[in-house]
């Protein structure tokens, strides 16, 4: 199934050859959750702050349990600090 991957900040790095203004759609197992996504590309637990489906805020302890579905977006962001 297809979904939406986005990376913002430092965690763009991680995303895959030929992602596009800091996203890629990508092709995942159904089932599939925001922490396999997380884990599949290495990104630092400590750098996913907020992590988002659709607009909506999963809490760390709902990323693992969270079933993506065709067609989600799935976002990521970095903790930031502003002055």
């Amino acid at each position: 199934m297809k979904v939406t991957f986005k990376l913002y900040a430092l965690l763009g790095d991680y995303l895959p050859e030929g992602a596009e203004k800091n996203q890629i759609d990508l092709d995942v197992a159904e089932g599939s959750s925001p922490m396999d996504l997380i884990k599949s590309y290495n990104l630092p637990l400590e750098f996913c702050h907020l992590v988002l489906v659709n607009g909506v805020y999963i809490e760390p302890s709902e990323r693992e349990n969270h079933i993506l579905v065709e067609g989600d977006a799935l976002a990521i962001w970095p903790p930031v600090a502003g002055g």
